[in-house]
């Protein structure tokens, strides 16, 4: 039963959405290859600056934006983060694609270094265990993070049988994920902008792709090759199976993960010649290191592990991490994909959401997001819909039509049509198929004539010549700067104020995970 009704008559709770991103990208050189410098200082500290840091190698910037209750304040927020680095860069410039540039060899690539404390060593550590499990190319893939929430008060309206408030919004966002799980193939067709990869990406791998031409490999039909087996494989954590039921056996399941030893990784080991070259021998090394389209959330205090504060504190937000950098929007996102997910996240969280059986319903999702990023743009393409089949353009316009209330609500909310008008558009690449942007992507750049790499370098240049060149006011400006200076004064005490070895550090950290109370539940999670 859907509780669009309960939402309309709330909706004016509707206007504290918080939504927030994090983009990923490469630091490429003036001559558009990997940059193999340190993280420039004029940014700040890695470790500590909450709008500009990096993830998995030096090169790979993460920029973050605050949350905020309207997508305008967002984009201006996420556009100044953006000129605010470039102009303090030089030369260089920022890859504007999921797929990476042509990678050095990997000894050359630089993991992410954040200093000598132990929680910057930490994290380093963390990033040469994922060296050892799965290569340092495929950590250089870069996509877009959302982070969404509903106010806490509408979710007392939305679970109106549960008193408890950490209950209510656990049992609520985790309701919101299996809708989204059931969906989410359709964010792949519509967003999904990476067909085409480097040759060399893929060097020494079995791949299955086809020649684009001798520079370039595709599949004629693929939405995201990022969100394929090819952009992220891990025999231990095929064995990770979740479905979403409860917060509860999440929480468990990764517990589970982080604790318990896989073989291959046993005989890695955590040293090497007297270094470390892993955190542990689990599954997981962190909780983070779970691959998934979508996360349930809770921010950390200091020194928290993500699966204790899920457990103190319940789910706070969400996080859909299974966007493909879009290459024709220099920020990697526009604000139309932003108003079609905030239309579609509400959706997810008021419609019907049936807990997953064990066998059939959660892996029917699974299947059916696996099939359109490889082939979603293929002529009459099927996907399972509760053991049937449909055609992906039925089901999908069949969502397009459910989604239009919650897009007239929202627009009504936020004095806008932008909802609806995001809706139409993706409504329109369902109709047409040539307007998906993995779709434009192959044919631009075939008429370019260039190979992925080279189109790429020059789409990256002129992106990021467009933002570099945007001033910032004095006020912007001179906040970037002090939050840089204060980004490094805050590494400097931390590593000033380290008492205990790095040993006893780690020790300290794996006795920390909290032990949840109930077990992974053996119909719908385990391990």
């Amino acid at each position: 039963m859907s509780k669009f009704t309960t939402i309309k008559a709330q909706q004016d709770l509707l206007a504290q959405i918080g939504r927030g991103i994090e983009r990923e990208a490469l630091r490429i050189d003036g001559q558009g290859s990997y940059a193999l410098d340190a993280h420039p200082k004029a940014l700040g500290s890695a470790l500590t600056h909450p709008s500009i840091t990096i993830d998995y190698s030096e090169a790979l910037m993460e920029l973050v934006t605050k949350p905020f209750h309207d997508v305008d304040s967002l984009f201006v927020d996420l556009q100044q983060v953006h000129s605010f680095v470039l102009q303090h860069i030089g030369e260089q410039s920022l890859w504007m694609q999921s797929i990476p540039c042509a990678l050095p060899p990997e000894e050359q690539i630089p993991i992410g270094y954040y200093g000598t404390s132990n929680s910057g060593m930490l994290k380093h550590v963390y990033r040469r265990g994922l060296a050892e499990r799965y290569g340092k190319s495929m950590q250089c893939i870069a996509g877009i993070h959302y982070n969404f929430s509903l106010p806490p008060a509408l979710w007392q309206h939305l679970e109106p049988t549960i008193s408890d408030p950490k209950q209510r919004q656990s049992v609520g966002y985790m309701s919101l994920i299996r809708n989204f799980k059931r969906a989410s193939w359709l964010l792949m067709y519509l967003f999904g902008a990476s067909p085409l990869v480097n040759r060399s990406f893929l060097e020494g791998r079995n791949h299955g792709l086809e020649a684009f031409d001798e520079d370039s490999l595709y599949l004629p039909y693929a939405t995201s090759l990022r969100m394929s087996d090819l952009g992220y494989t891990s025999d231990a954590q095929s064995n990770i199976r979740t479905c979403y039921n409860h917060v509860e056996s999440y929480v468990s399941l990764i517990y589970n993960a982080v604790t318990k030893p896989w073989q291959p990784y046993v005989e890695i080991g955590t040293h090497r010649d007297g270094e470390w070259v892993q955190l542990n021998t689990s599954i997981l090394q962190i909780e983070n290191e779970y691959y998934a389209s979508i996360r349930p959330k809770r921010t950390a205090k200091d020194g928290e592990r993500p699966n204790n504060a899920l457990i103190n504190r319940g789910v706070q937000y969400i996080e859909v991490r299974c966007l493909d950098i879009d290459p024709f929007e220099p920020l990697g996102i526009s604000p139309e994909t932003a108003y079609f997910l905030d239309t579609f996240l509400v959706y997810c969280a008021a419609e019907n959401s049936p807990l997953f059986n064990a066998d059939d319903d959660c892996d029917e999702t699974d299947r059916n997001f696996s099939k359109v990023v490889v082939e979603g743009r293929k002529p009459g393409l099927t996907l399972e819909r509760l053991g049937r089949t449909v055609e992906l353009k039925t089901w999908g316009l069949e969502i397009m039509d459910n989604l239009l209330p919650y897009a007239e609500l929202l627009d009504e909310v936020y004095q806008t049509k932008a909802h609806s008008q995001a809706l139409a558009a993706q409504k329109a690449k369902l109709e047409d198929v040539n307007l998906t942007p993995s779709a434009r992507y192959l044919d631009v750049v075939k008429h370019s004539g260039l190979s992925f790499n080279e189109f790429t370098k020059q789409n990256s240049f002129k992106h990021s010549t467009q933002l570099r060149n945007i001033d910032l006011t004095p006020a912007v400006e001179g906040a970037y700067k002090a939050e840089t200076a204060r980004s490094l004064e805050a590494q400097a005490e931390i590593e000033a104020s380290d008492q205990i070895s790095f040993e006893e550090y780690m020790v300290r950290f794996e006795n920390s995970l909290i032990k949840p109370e109930s077990e992974a539940e053996s119909e719908s999670e385990a391990i």
